[in-house]
């Protein structure tokens, strides 16, 4: 009797959120080889690199596009490898981004693209959809030592006084989560975030709440000094649905809203985490 060889899933950029990919395919039993600082190959390394693409049996990018202006190729994997990727199964981690500013209204994989400061993200959004891959647009990614927690903790948390601005997030196990069930799903776009939007302040007074921190002040735009990214941050307000994914790859996320993620991850982010503070040093008391 033939022994079955494990599936072989290729990553291009074994990042943060990749690598938490890598961590539960393998536990699925599936054999991951990678390029990026912690992965198995260099990305410059062409022939074991398409050696491997040809055994690949699926090929997720976490690359970012290159950054317009600096003559950077809009997306580096297509650009190097696109030619080997043709009527392969392919995924592709992409953004919330690429729906732009819309006043905070409801966005889900039918809203147009492309309209905010996402343009190359969107542009090669739609690159690996014509591809037929599956792109998974993500919010904002928390998790193990890149969360509010962390931030409060060191100082860099601010409460901006912007009360409309909300945003979405995912913690990275649900995102990874879906991306493993997405990998026999059909081609296209899926949202993978949280079920429950809300502004940076909820977030950090929560965070506060949870390590029986004091908030840090209520401050403006100027006054606390941004980066320009971080500005750029602020500039867009909008919620993320993310119907699709529940119907089509059966995704139910662990962390279903920040609460619930924050609390498992503030038992491992400080040493000693303090008594909750009352619930006055939050703005969400339900």
């Amino acid at each position: 009797m033939s022994v079955r060889t494990p599936k072989r899933l290729f990553i291009f950029g074994l990042g943060y959120t990749a690598s938490v990919i890598a961590r539960q395919a393998v536990a699925r039993g599936w054999e991951v080889l990678s390029t990026g600082s912690a992965g198995t190959l260099s990305f410059e390394d062409e022939g074991n690199v398409r050696l491997a693409l040809a055994d690949a049996d699926h090929v997720l990018s976490s690359v970012p596009p290159g950054k317009e202006g600096r003559g950077e190729p809009l997306d580096p994997v297509l650009e190097r490898y696109g030619d080997g990727l043709k009527g392969m199964p392919l995924s592709y981690l992409s953004s919330t981004g690429v729906y732009g500013d819309t006043g905070g209204a409801w966005v889900d994989e039918s809203s147009p693209v492309g309209s905010g400061r996402r343009a190359a993200r969107a542009e090669a959004d739609d690159e690996w959809l014509k591809l037929g891959a599956r792109v998974y647009r993500l919010p904002g990614i928390y998790g193990p030592g890149r969360s509010v927690l962390d931030r409060v903790l060191d100082g860099r948390a601010h409460r901006i006084a912007l009360p409309e601005q909300v945003f979405s997030r995912a913690h990275v196990e649900d995102i990874a989560a879906g991306v493993i069930a997405g990998l026999e799903a059909p081609g296209g776009a899926y949202n993978l975030a949280d079920d429950l939007p809300c502004g940076q302040n909820t977030l950090v007074e929560e965070a506060c709440r949870l390590l029986g921190l004091p908030l840090p002040p209520l401050q403006s735009i100027e006054e606390a000094r941004l980066s320009a990214m971080a500005r750029g941050f602020y500039a867009e307000n909008r919620r993320v649905a993310n119907g699709k994914a529940r119907r089509v790859l059966g995704w139910r996320p662990r962390f279903p809203t920040y609460r619930e993620g924050l609390r498992a991850l503030s038992a491992t982010t400080s040493p000693t985490v303090a008594s909750p503070a009352p619930a006055s040093a939050s703005s969400d008391q339900r």
